[in-house]
């Protein structure tokens, strides 16, 4: 089977506005959540969230920022990065770098340009039509992060943008691994993004009782695992990695992280919004996941879990591990990073992915931090409020992603390889 090696990381989210500051973050334990100080904040039932740390103003060329929505700044910021540390050079000369019809982009969204869409629904609604910028719908179409990605690196083997919620960018690598082993491809650029800080879906969660309501410690509001957790934190944010095959990588002489061994998906089938209490499905993907990867549940050492934070996704998430990964997960260290970063919906997948490969590479796992008081009997040895190490030699990891809908990915990675 042709081994699919990463290559390149780039991210930008709450906990820093590149991958070093996301992942130093992470390691101290810091939260990246906190108040909304905006005026349009301050009658919501919530008015806290995971915030980028560095402004997209701040990065992207004020003109050209205009014409793409706040999700779309957010990938090309975290793509850039992630193409640049692959050794490229970002927006250079077509087919001066790789061959364009070999290099494909997988970038997903779970809501895509919400923020262009309402802004420009409000502006039409209070001023007119002709207030409308023309650029609104290649703005909030959902394709339109990938779509731009892909326009930048000259992508022309495949554009893709999966969409399915909070598993989106998940999903993204695992058919963005498929196409390199079919051959369709032989590097791609993958991950996803979300930009959803707005006040109807910040309602909206509220009015579904999904979204945590301790405005008054936004810190430790994001709280996997813990008795008193109340539920998620709404995050934003991309997380962009690129992957090759390791012909491709050893070809150009690549530095290599690891390798994206393998990914499992299933669907539950069972509610638009709550998991399967079963927790089947979930444990259906790590199973497929693993044994895509041609590994025993006992050469995972490591999980990041979904562990949003939510009352009941939480448990059934815990059992999805003990099931999934049987008796190996008593020698497994489980983490949440979205107790740090928030959820970052269709970003999180790969941004969890890539801390997941972290991990791995420095032998040590980010704590899950505000766990004071552990829900009894989860069966599962979480890395609670202090980072914690894992053994030497070769290791696999898995994160899982669970989305609205029923969807589930898990994606296993490895952290070497004798071919590497």
């Amino acid at each position: 089977m042709t081994e699919i090696v990463i290559t390149g990381l780039g991210a930008t989210t709450p906990l820093g506005g590149d991958l070093a500051s996301t992942w130093a973050g992470m390691l101290a334990g810091r939260s990246g959540v906190s108040a909304i100080t905006e005026d349009w904040a301050a009658d919501l039932p919530v008015r806290i969230a995971g915030q980028i740390a560095v402004d997209p103003a701040e990065v992207i060329d004020r003109v050209k920022a205009r014409r793409l929505d706040r999700s779309t700044q957010l990938a090309l910021i975290a793509a850039r990065e992630a193409w640049t540390d692959a050794g490229f050079e970002w927006e250079a000369e077509e087919g001066t770098q790789v061959d364009p019809h070999r290099l494909s982009v997988s970038v997903a969204s779970g809501i895509g340009g919400l923020h262009s869409l309402l802004n420009n629904w409000d502006a039409q609604r209070d001023k007119g039509y002709r207030r409308v910028s023309p650029f609104t719908i290649p703005m909030l179409m959902a394709n339109a992060p990938a779509a731009n990605v892909g326009l930048a690196v000259h992508a022309k083997a495949g554009v893709h943008a999966p969409v399915s919620a909070c598993a989106s960018s998940n999903e993204a690598i695992s058919l963005a691994v498929d196409q390199l082993r079919l051959g369709r491809a032989d590097i791609a650029v993958v991950g996803g993004t979300e930009a959803t800080i707005h006040p109807l879906p910040l309602a909206a969660f509220s009015q579904m009782q999904a979204v945590s309501r301790r405005n008054d410690d936004p810190q430790g509001a994001s709280r996997p695992w813990d008795r008193g957790r109340d539920g998620f934190v709404m995050g934003e944010g991309s997380a962009v990695m690129v992957i090759e095959t390791l012909e491709h990588a050893l070809a150009r002489g690549a530095k290599i992280y690891g390798t994206i061994a393998g990914s499992g998906i299933t669907a539950d089938s069972h509610d638009i919004v709550q998991p399967d209490p079963t927790g089947e499905g979930q444990s259906g993907a790590m199973i497929k996941a693993i044994a895509d990867a041609k590994l025993s549940p006992s050469d995972i050492k490591h999980v990041n879990a979904h562990g949003t934070s939510t009352p009941q996704g939480d448990v059934t998430e815990a059992g999805s591990i003990r099931v999934g990964l049987g008796a190996a997960a008593e020698g497994c260290v489980v983490t949440s990073t979205k107790s740090m970063t928030g959820h970052l919906l269709g970003g999180a997948g790969a941004l969890e992915t890539i801390a997941t490969m972290l991990a791995l590479r420095d032998r040590m796992v980010p704590p899950t931090i505000n766990l004071e008081d552990p829900e009894p009997d989860l069966g599962i040895d979480i890395a609670a409020n202090v980072a914690r190490p894992l053994p030497a030699g070769d290791l696999a990891g898995i994160n899982n992603s669970f989305g609205f809908g029923g969807h589930n990915v898990a994606v296993v990675v490895t952290n070497a390889n004798s071919n590497c």
